[in-house]
């Protein structure tokens, strides 16, 4: 078969949506995915609005997201759209990504996956038995440098690591803005549409991510304590864990939306026997290298000394920027390519694969359980 565009349709992500327009100019960037169709909102004249902005007929418009994957599969392949994307709020992950799965649609969701823990191991089973590709957007996985950072440590140019600390600090949320008409701090600390954690399962589980992606390493115990710093906010603003990974490396996972002044600080450390690495996320195109017997050493972006792996991640030339929609676009490239090879026939590239999976996904719920239930008992540490 030819190749040809791949098709994506949308529910959220209508007026008043982030993450939406994150996603869609992220999927997009390559020019290999073409936005087909959507349920924007709950609200059918919203969301026939919201279709409107992103120039879609009006029959690819719909009031709802079960009508909206009822009448794409009944439409020809190559027509239909290709996978779901979600962009809503986390309550309402789950239920689109089911019915999609059920029939026959690939899966590209923001994170956390889903509202809780059950629900995200029935989406992982379905994944599982279906063979679909699930994709969830820990976009900060996509940027080069990170790749770059994997790549060392996989290869062992720090020797076997003994130290990880993530960390991931807002200062956002230091006022009470769910009081007030800012939408975005209305639902992330609501926990009917949260979740059971507010912070933690919010931005925590990036930082959670980050660091297992980079090191190649699990978090097989942490000790939490999680904490509600603003009067009256129902779910935690700050979090803080000691953990300890699978090749016995200690570390420190900390998030918070209470740190005032930080704007969105999620940054890394990794230190082995050799060195360490360390990269900021407001520096994206920075990956420091700090050796134990020379000097520092600073690796960008475009630079033919960078792994195969960081290269094929790379978008510009050496000196020039990249950022949040590209690393996005990295992950919507290489889930649109792995569907290409599945409509053609092929073997997507081993490059093609790297991308965060419902198993990601469900590790971060797990992850939430488990804060919550070592931060409210006495005995602290949890096997996770």
């Amino acid at each position: 078969m030819a190749e040809r565009k791949i098709n994506m349709g949308m529910v959220g992500g209508g007026p008043g949506s982030f993450i939406g327009r994150i996603h869609f100019n992220g999927a997009v960037l390559d020019g290999r995915i073409d936005l087909v169709c959507g349920a924007f909102s709950s609200d059918p004249e919203r969301s026939k609005a919201a279709g409107k902005s992103y120039f879609l007929p009006d029959d690819r418009i719909y009031g709802s997201w079960e009508e909206m994957l009822l009448k794409e599969k009944a439409l020809p392949e190559g027509k239909r759209m290709d996978f779901l994307c979600i962009a809503t709020p986390n309550h309402a992950h789950f239920g689109p990504a089911r019915m999609a799965l059920e029939n026959g649609f690939h899966v590209v969701s923001d994170k956390p996956l889903t509202f809780d823990t059950a629900e995200a191991e029935i989406l992982a089973d379905l994944v599982e038995k279906t063979g679909l590709i699930f994709a969830v957007t820990h976009a900060y996985t996509g940027y080069p440098m990170v790749k770059e950072a994997r790549e060392m440590i996989r290869t062992g140019e720090l020797g076997k690591i003994r130290k990880v600390v993530s960390e991931y600090p807002q200062g956002w949320l230091s006022d009470p803005l769910e009081k007030g008409d800012n939408v975005q701090a209305g639902w992330r600390t609501d926990p009917h549409r949260s979740g059971k954690s507010g912070c933690m399962g919010d931005i925590g589980t990036h930082a959670l991510n980050l660091a297992e992606y980079v090191t190649g390493l699990k978090v097989t115990q942490l000790c939490a304590d999680l904490s509600t710093m603003v009067e009256g906010r129902l779910l935690d603003d700050d979090g803080n864990v000691l953990v300890r990974y699978s090749n016995g490396a200690r570390g420190i996972i900390y998030a918070s939306q209470v740190s005032a002044g930080e704007e969105n600080g999620l940054r890394i450390r990794v230190y082995g026997e050799k060195g360490g690495i360390e990269w900021v996320q407001a520096e994206p195109n920075r990956l420091e290298v700090k050796w134990k017997d020379r000097p520092l050493e600073v690796r960008k972006p475009g630079n033919p000394y960078l792994s195969e792996l960081a290269l094929y991640n790379c978008r510009m030339p050496a000196g020039h920027p990249e950022g949040l929609i590209e690393a996005f676009g990295n992950i919507y490239r290489n889930v649109a390519t792995c569907i290409q090879c599945r409509i053609d026939g092929t073997t997507p590239p081993a490059e093609a694969l790297d991308f965060p999976k419902v198993t990601d996904g469900l590790r971060g719920m797990q992850f939430i359980d488990r804060l919550i239930e070592s931060s409210e008992s006495d005995s602290k540490w949890m096997n996770f």
